[in-house]
């Protein structure tokens, strides 16, 4: 009988050895921001589905740095996960001159959450109301355009970036410590125009503050069907989004990680995470593992170009 119950009791510790444990969601970057609120909605759902509680713990620092470093050490057993974005997975490796990290083999990717568009904006002093209007303008005026940016090797400036290499213009960087001083100068006709996330300027837009000229990703926005991709607008294959996913310590088992991707693509067909994640300007994603290795594969070597390119180096 005695026998039987350490028998039985062997049985359960086996059967269930993580559910009993949390999980460490890190986040690069401050609460409160879009990162932040994303990873607390989809760590509260995921809670719910997975029988663990789903912890989101900050590290901000060095553009994100930090906290792929802590994730990228962690323990391979699928209770550490990270946050990553375009700048942690893209990016940071050709703005940096060392990472604690490797984007690619210190992770394995399990899911793409969501995508961010950003709208390209001008003062509505500008003499351009259409993408095409304003490219025509600005190589009738070479340099004469100031583009306003949240700081040098961000989203913003790169997206800008790439805009002025594929559509052919010569304008000039304006960077900014932040989003809100950045638009503050744009509104004010400082600065002529802008990338931003659609969340930081619909409002400004619905004023009559800003005036949008497209969207940067491929395909029209469902928040704003009537706005026109920058492809449409005569810079084809133009696509610069900023985009979340979850990566795990590149050892974690692949049947982990196909457990999480699962568990992850059913909450974003929740209605209710749905919502919190467009009142952030954000569009679900989803997909396999292997689609946002796919996707990361494709970017780095896109933004390592821009970056190169631009000459733009972490602050």
């Amino acid at each position: 009988m005695e026998n039987m119950r350490v028998l039985l009791l062997c049985l359960a510790l086996i059967a269930c050895p993580a559910s009993a444990q949390s999980v460490r969601f890190v986040v690069g970057f401050t609460p409160g921001g879009p990162s932040d609120i994303l990873a607390r909605a989809l760590g509260a759902k995921l809670t719910e589905t997975l029988g663990q509680t789903v912890v989101v713990e900050n590290r901000p620092g060095a553009g994100g740095n930090l906290a792929a470093e802590v994730v990228a050490k962690s323990p391979p057993d699928g209770n550490t996960w990270l946050l990553g974005n375009n700048s942690i997975l893209a990016t940071n490796q050709a703005l940096y001159s060392h990472l604690g990290y490797d984007p690619v083999k210190d992770f394995a990717p399990v899911a793409l959450v969501a995508i961010q568009p950003n709208i390209l904006v001008v003062h509505p002093a500008v003499p351009a109301r259409s993408a095409k209007e304003l490219i025509a303008y600005a190589k009738a005026n070479p340099g004469k355009l100031n583009y306003a940016s949240t700081g040098a090797g961000v989203a913003a400036h790169l997206s800008a970036e790439l805009f002025k290499t594929m559509a052919g213009v010569d304008m000039v960087h304006v960077p900014y410590k932040g989003a809100q001083p950045a638009l503050t100068d744009v509104i004010a006709g400082q600065c002529q125009l802008m990338f931003a996330t659609s969340a930081s300027v619909l409002p400004y837009i619905k004023a009559g503050r800003l005036r949008a000229l497209a969207v940067t990703t491929s395909q029209r926005s469902p928040s704003m069907p009537d706005l026109p991709t920058l492809a449409e607008a005569g810079v084809p294959g133009f696509e610069s989004i900023t985009w979340h996913g979850v990566v795990v310590p590149s050892a974690t088992p692949a049947a982990t990680v196909e457990r999480l991707n699962r568990a992850i693509n059913a909450a974003l067909k929740d209605k209710e995470l749905a919502g919190r994640l467009e009142a952030l300007g954000a569009e679900i994603a989803g997909g396999s593992p292997q689609d946002f290795a796919d996707y990361i594969q494709r970017e780095i070597p896109k933004w390592t170009k821009v970056v190169k390119d631009s000459g733009a180096k972490a602050e």
